[in-house]
């Protein structure tokens, strides 16, 4: 099983953008933790971060033909006004789990939409990295129920 997770505009700046709201912890040390449940769980995790909407979109083309299991997607800020991103999606038959560190929904009220909502099996938001850990858990329970 192999889990693609997506990490979308500015959080390759986590460690050092807003720590208030999203800690102090960095991508790298995200995609580690994910790398070793992973390990734990018996699935290949890999990631991808990208700054450019078209470089997502590319790489969730890429994971259409690669027959990936299952998505984890933190899309940042394109969470709510990414139809390009949302459709790219929408192409996939797997799982897709969107994850937030922060609790989108006590924040800005543009933060309260995600454009994906119709086509992620849900969402989880709020816990730091252990969104992207409880993601990842969604992610495979969700490929071994099917």
């Amino acid at each position: 099983m192999k889990v693609l997770t997506l990490h979308g505009v500015n959080l390759n700046m986590f460690g050092k953008r807003d720590p208030k709201q999203y800690g102090t912890i960095t991508l790298d040390q995200i995609n580690a933790g994910l790398v070793e449940l992973g390990r734990e769980l018996g699935v290949e995790v890999d990631s991808f971060q990208s700054n450019f909407e078209g470089a997502m979109c590319e790489r969730i083309h890429q994971a259409l033909h690669e027959g990936v299991s299952a998505v984890i997607i933190n899309a940042g800020a394109w969470t709510h006004y990414s139809y390009a991103i949302r459709d790219a999606l929408a192409i996939l038959s797997c799982p897709i789990i969107e994850v937030h560190m922060s609790h989108v929904h006590a924040r800005e009220a543009f933060r309260h939409v995600s454009v994906f909502a119709e086509v992620v099996k849900g969402q989880i938001c709020g816990f730091g990295i252990d969104s992207y850990l409880l993601g990842l858990r969604a992610a495979v329970s969700a490929v071994r129920q099917a």
